[in-house]
């Protein structure tokens, strides 16, 4: 978590870091980012980078988060859509992922964060469907979520399901990283994943 004296930048200075952090970690993995590199593109002193963050993975874990979050209110808003279908959003958000890719500054940031996950780097990801946000945030999405048409008994299943349906998201992106796939590819790939959990985990003639 970022220090205060980050928070409290005039937002210009604010951002002008966040870009020279996410230009360092879209060039290499974080284990081989470095924080001169970072505060040369910034244009500040070495020191006052530690003003603000404690170190590289402090910054780094900040500017996931910051995706993550975004991410939890498109997910949120596509439950909304799809009358909370959860498969029907899941799948919908992975579409405007791969959408998104092509053109999208933080190409390599998010291919570095998919091809070098960490138990850390997951669980900030984990937060979007709320898998390990508070109870009070993870009944939100629950409420969201038409429960008639899956096979769970209560909410300790549901969280299984979703935990189940986040893994199966993770394998396809990085699957699209590591394999350099097509969109065409990717999302033929995950709908036919998708399909066979929706088999599984819905009652029939759903």
């Amino acid at each position: 978590m970022p220090k205060q004296t980050f928070f409290n930048l005039p937002d210009d200075k604010r951002q002008t870091l966040i870009l020279a952090a996410e230009k360092e970690f879209s060039r290499v993995p974080l284990f081989e980012a470095s924080i001169s590199n970072i505060v040369k593109t910034a244009g500040i002193p070495r020191g006052s980078f530690y003003q603000y963050f404690e170190d590289k993975e402090d910054a780094y874990l900040f500017l996931l988060n910051q995706q993550a979050k975004a991410r939890q209110g498109n997910f949120i808003a596509l439950l909304s859509k799809n009358d909370g279908n959860l498969f029907d959003a899941i799948t919908e958000m992975y579409r405007l992922i791969l959408l998104e890719i092509p053109t999208q500054e933080n190409l390599e940031f998010l291919k570095n964060a998919f091809l070098n996950m960490t138990h850390k780097i997951e669980n900030i990801f984990t937060k979007i469907f709320s898998v390990n946000e508070s109870s009070e945030k993870l009944r939100e999405i629950s409420s969201m979520i038409n429960k008639e048409n899956l096979n769970i008994s209560d909410e300790d299943d549901l969280t299984h399901v979703i935990q189940i349906i986040m893994s199966v998201t993770f394998h396809n992106l990085v699957e699209k990283f590591a394999k350099e796939l097509t969109y065409e590819q990717a999302m033929s790939n995950f709908k036919i994943e998708m399909n066979l959990l929706k088999n599984g985990l819905c009652k029939q003639g759903i």
